[in-house]
């Protein structure tokens, strides 16, 4: 059977989305002949709007029925739900087409989550478990890693952030996180910027900018850029970057697929969840308080820490930081 359209739904968020993009890519190159469309939050657009592989990308703002008739209208012949959530069941159910569910391994996380030595999740990356997802459709891996699109508009300059600096390759530090026990926490970054061998220049949004603020009263040579750039320019730094130094983020997922060299710090959540940086550089390390009896405290995470003391950030080791070269 001739697949003319596939739609693929993934709601949020950037670090999900971005882990989807190897799934676009191969689906577009294995189908050739076939449409792929994209559904996700307005907010995210940006994120795949430059994706060459997506035919159509739709977006709602507040709810998915704001597409329900405009999507109705493709006819698609199937739908891969990678999000698989209450909202994606009722888009299933409007749409009627056949589709592919992603496995969420809830019941799994759940466990690790309440009973920490009871580690049911498979040793495999949340992308090659989407692929097992689309495996009814022939689409196999490429082994190519994740995208990122942006548009030379997007483009930063990073020379001449670093006009006061003695060299051109830099550190890019992600100052923020979706949640605050997977944020470095501010002792931890002066510590970081403190050890940095090359110039730091830090990134994150609106939001993240009374912290990095504080963090450059600091270190007053740090190269502060919070607020200032969307998230594609931000993308174009991290692009230039000699290393990334990040918790568990959407800028870590946009770093490797870049390929970029990264130090990946983990807070609440684990690498074992399946959202380690995908097919990483060979440089890559992941910093973890292994063997806290709290930690996952949160498949997600929390506006704080709930156990008052946050060890699984304030007590790890950064001594690694003064190696990079």
């Amino acid at each position: 059977m001739q697949l003319k359209k596939i739609l693929i739904i993934r709601f949020s968020s950037i670090g999900d989305i971005v882990l989807t993009t190897p799934i676009i890519r191969c689906a577009k190159k294995q189908l050739s002949s076939t449409e792929i469309h994209f559904v996700t939050k307005e907010a995210f657009k940006s994120v795949l709007v430059h994706n060459p592989n997506i035919s159509k990308l739709y977006t709602f703002k507040e709810d998915i029925s704001e597409l329900y008739e405009q999507l109705k209208a493709e006819k698609y012949d199937v739908l891969i739900d990678l999000h698989k959530n209450l909202r994606s069941l009722r888009l299933k159910q409007k749409l009627k087409v056949k589709s592919f569910s992603f496995n969420k391994l809830n019941v799994e996380k759940f466990l690790a989550v309440r009973f920490k030595q009871i580690n049911k999740l498979p040793a495999k990356h949340i992308v090659d478990r989407y692929f097992e997802t689309i495996k009814p459709l022939g689409v196999k891996n490429d082994s190519k890693g994740l995208d990122y699109f942006i548009h030379s508009n997007d483009e930063v300059d990073t020379t001449i952030l670093l006009l006061k600096q003695s060299q051109k390759k830099f550190i890019a530090l992600v100052v923020g996180g979706s949640y605050y026990t997977k944020k470095i926490p501010l002792n931890k970054l002066v510590q970081i910027c403190q050890s940095a061998p090359l110039p730091v220049i830090l990134l994150g949004g609106k939001e993240d900018k009374l912290i990095a603020d504080e963090l450059q009263k600091q270190i007053p040579q740090l190269i502060n850029t919070c607020g200032q750039y969307s998230i594609n320019q931000s993308a174009s730094i991290i692009k230039q970057a000699e290393w990334v130094i990040t918790s568990d983020t959407g800028l870590m997922h946009i770093a490797s697929a870049y390929n970029k060299k990264i130090i990946s710090i983990w807070g609440n959540t684990i690498p074992e969840f399946g959202m380690a940086p995908y097919l990483p550089n060979i440089e890559n390390t992941i910093i973890e308080l292994k063997g806290l009896s709290c930690r996952p405290c949160s498949k997600l995470g929390f506006k704080a820490c709930p156990k008052g003391h946050f060890k699984c950030m304030n007590e790890i080791d950064l001594s690694v930081i003064k190696e990079l070269k």
